[in-house]
């Protein structure tokens, strides 16, 4: 607990309001709208009084804590840092990886406030471009990859964000969230026994070679 005898470390104010931000944001994922000023002054190591110089009530900076938390870029910084060296499989793995600790995050943030969703001023429009960087980052990915694939690399993409959002939301997983590798498995493998493809392959072809 900071006291009036000790001087929270001099920042610039943009640094300063940062790092308030940082400390807020796991408070509001752990007491909901129910933290307090308190609470977030002892875990950001400033007085009380240093939170209202820099955010004008608690409402506010929590709104910029949820902000900060719905922000794409450190996401999109991890996947961007994926080592592009590594097989198919372990490279989509590793971005599966990160788009699920992204969206567990969002998930328990959400239910510690009780909103269904972001709040309307912090929607984002399909056109807003965020869903395409997100694309854009596992086309990167996949990279000299795309030509082994059936698909554009953008529709695997996509299908890879439906999966790691609906394998990751609580609720629509039904209790039975998916983790990356399944993903990945569902993505490239699909859910059939490799003999019953193989069987269901042969079989097609006979049917269509007129010498049967």
């Amino acid at each position: 607990m900071v006291t009036s005898g000790r001087r929270a470390p001099r920042m610039a104010p943009g640094e300063r309001r940062a790092a308030i931000v940082a400390a807020t944001l796991p408070l509001v994922r752990q007491h909901g709208v129910e933290v307090t000023t308190r609470q977030i002054a002892e875990a950001a190591g400033v007085a009380e009084g240093t939170l209202f110089r820099v955010f004008p009530d608690k409402d506010s900076l929590v709104q910029a804590a949820v902000a900060e938390a719905f922000d794409p870029a450190p996401t999109l910084r991890e996947l961007a840092a994926i080592d592009r060296s590594l097989p198919l499989r372990d490279r989509l793995t590793e971005a599966v990886v990160v788009l699920q600790r992204r969206l567990s995050e969002v998930f328990g943030l959400l239910h510690a406030l009780g909103w269904a969703g972001p709040p309307d001023r912090m929607r984002q429009p399909p056109s807003s471009g965020i869903n395409d960087g997100f694309r854009a980052a596992v086309v990167d990915i996949v990279g000299p990859d795309a030509h082994a694939l059936r698909v554009p690399a953008a529709e695997l993409a996509h299908v890879l964000r439906l999966l790691a959002f609906s394998g990751t939301h609580p609720m629509i997983a039904d209790g039975r969230p998916l983790d990356a590798p399944q993903i990945v498995a569902i993505l490239l493998d699909g859910l059939l026994a490799p003999t019953t493809a193989t069987t269901a392959r042969t079989t097609t072809a006979e049917t269509k070679d007129p010498r049967c």
